[in-house]
């Protein structure tokens, strides 16, 4: 039964990507011989992976006689570097992530990666965004990116309509429909996961790389951690500070929730929750955690994700990259895993599994899932590349750390911008 479900789900996806198997691949002619008769391995954190499993299927229709298997590894980015140790048994393919760049305990992880910008292999990077190929200085490319998400805030549309109130737009629209909703009884208009130093983060975090974008001098301080950089999260400090002084979000409440996926997506499916924060990660598991939830089966509601809006022009599209492809340049099956590398990386392909797992896709030619429709809106100023601004990822943490202490009232403004360096 289990089996068949999943064969029915890897069918659906089919179905969903279109009529014509030779039209969703224009372009995508095989170089290798198609009796090959092989098995390629994908190994990674997510406990199944149907996405993957139909693209697959299409790409059977050229080598019917290669297989895939998908393997979740327990503790993944502990253990990936011994699974790409492991010969014959190693993983083809495997994901990557823009976190295991640059530490030294992944070096090995990215030693054993297949240079994918290399003109042999003929990939089609130039349907990817440019700004979210990490290239190296020498231009090599390791991971392909699969995968990308932003911060924002899930919206229930219902309570919105039943309240008479548009969806906030600017920051002083989302402090009025607070109140209001307030005063319509919602205890806490807005909701968020409190641990890992979250909370606000999609309020204050986007406003403040809008605020340090494009000043080489600030983000220079910023990364070599300089003491009186602090100043530079003052003004994003100070608007959590501001919101927080509302009363508009219920703390208890949020503590209560211990992670920040199945009970995010299940209290906000309870219905009586306005504005969830939330990562496009959060976003991804809320179509098949519908079924999941009683509330939200006896009661169902529309819901979107929209950016949080920040300043009198609204919020920031934070566009970066949640997970990425490499391949294993040791793996005994090389040929074929290149190849259906090569058979991915199109725009209509990486858009399919994009809404498949309602992520949001890499490439340049956007298709969003239509709860994403509010980030499409947004102007070209208001789209901030997180790799392109160059931002390192302990500052990153000083200030997301920065922004819960004053979030939680462990921290005054002043105090978090003197501790700049030293926020634990």
């Amino acid at each position: 039964m289990k089996r068949l479900k999943k064969m029915l789900c890897v069918l659906m996806l089919l179905l969903l990507a279109g009529n014509s198997v030779l039209a969703e691949t224009a372009g995508f002619v095989p170089t290798l011989d198609t009796s090959t008769s092989l098995s390629l391995l994908i190994a990674g954190h997510y406990d199944n992976f149907e996405a993957i499993e139909a693209e697959f299927e299409l790409f059977r229709e050229y080598y019917p006689n290669v297989k895939l298997r998908y393997e979740k590894i327990d503790d993944y980015k502990n253990n990936i570097g011994k699974a790409l140790r492991l010969g014959e048994e190693a993983p083809d393919i495997f994901f990557t992530y823009p976190s295991m760049v640059g530490p030294e305990q992944f070096q090995r992880v990215f030693d054993a990666a297949e240079n994918l910008a290399d003109p042999v292999l003929n990939l089609n990077l130039s349907s990817i965004r440019s700004h979210l190929l990490m290239q190296n200085e020498e231009g090599q490319v390791f991971m392909l990116p699969i995968y990308c998400e932003t911060y924002g805030m899930m919206v229930n549309e219902d309570i919105f309509e039943k309240e008479h109130l548009q969806v906030p737009g600017t920051y002083d629209e989302l402090v009025q429909a607070c109140e209001t909703l307030k005063n319509a009884g919602y205890s806490s208009p807005v909701m968020g996961f409190n641990g890992s130093n979250f909370l606000l983060y999609p309020l204050f975090f986007p406003y403040f790389l809008a605020q340090i974008r494009g000043n080489e001098t600030a983000i220079a301080d910023l990364n070599n951690m300089v003491p009186s950089a602090g100043e530079y999260m003052r003004s994003a400090l100070e608007l959590a500070a501001d919101f927080m002084s509302h009363g508009y979000i219920d703390l208890d409440a949020c503590n209560l929730l211990d992670k920040d996926y199945d009970p995010v997506i299940l209290r906000f499916f309870e219905g009586d929750v306005p504005m969830m924060l939330a990562k496009g990660g959060t976003v991804s598991g809320t179509e098949k955690r519908e079924s999941r939830s009683e509330a939200f089966q006896a009661h169902p509601f529309r819901y979107s994700f929209h950016p949080v809006p920040s300043t009198d022009e609204g919020g920031y599209f934070v566009d970066m990259v949640s997970m990425g492809f490499s391949v294993n340049r040791y793996s005994q099956k090389l040929d074929m895993a290149n190849e259906f590398m090569r058979f991915l990386v199109n725009t209509d392909a990486l858009n399919r599994m994009a809404r498949a797992k309602r992520m949001v896709t890499p490439c340049k030619d956007t298709s969003l899932d239509a709860v994403y429709a509010a980030f499409g809106e947004l102007p070209a100023d208001h789209i901030i590349n997180l790799v392109e601004l160059g931002l390192a990822d302990a500052p990153d943490a000083q200030v997301r750390k920065a922004g819960w202490q004053v979030s939680n009232g462990l921290m005054t403004v002043d105090e978090a911008v003197s501790a700049f360096g030293c926020i634990e």
